[in-house]
Formats: C-alpha cells, structure tokens, sequence
C-alpha cells in the first residue's frame, strides 16, 4: 500500500467545512497519479472526506487513526 504522499494537507484545528473545503480544493490542483495526504482532527472530517473522495471518483488509499487525528490518503484518479 501506498504510503508516500506528494504533498500534505494539515486541517488540524479546523472543523466542518473547511476540511473537506480544502481538501477539494487542493485536489483541483494536483496532477493525476499524485497522492495527497490529509490530517484531520475533525470528529466527522473521516467520514465527509470518505464522501467527498467516493463523490469525485478518486481513490481513498488508507485512512489511519493516531488519538484524536486522522491521517487519509488519497489518490488522485482524474
């Protein structure tokens, strides 16, 4: 599994909607093939980014929980 992200998206501290907000606009910007990885520590930013990502048809390559954050992973497809 994918592991390595070309870039990092830090969404620590900021809550509904600015994660999933940033993370579609960050998206907007990245080339197909690169993989973005977004932290989180939104209670519901997990499963507003699990949406967004299925709803854009990229790929959600892993989501890991460390305490209180959550770090996704996801693949840019088109």
């Amino acid at each position: 599994m994918e592991d390595k992200s070309d870039r990092t998206l830090d969404c620590l501290g900021l809550y509904c909607p600015e994660p999933i907000y940033r993370t579609r606009k960050e998206l907007d910007t990245m080339k197909i093939g690169e993989i973005l990885e977004v932290l989180a520590d939104d209670p519901a930013a997990e499963a507003d980014i699990r949406s967004l990502v299925k709803r854009l048809g990229q790929e959600l390559l892993s989501v890991s929980n460390d305490g209180n954050a959550v770090r996704i992973l996801i693949k840019k497809l088109k």
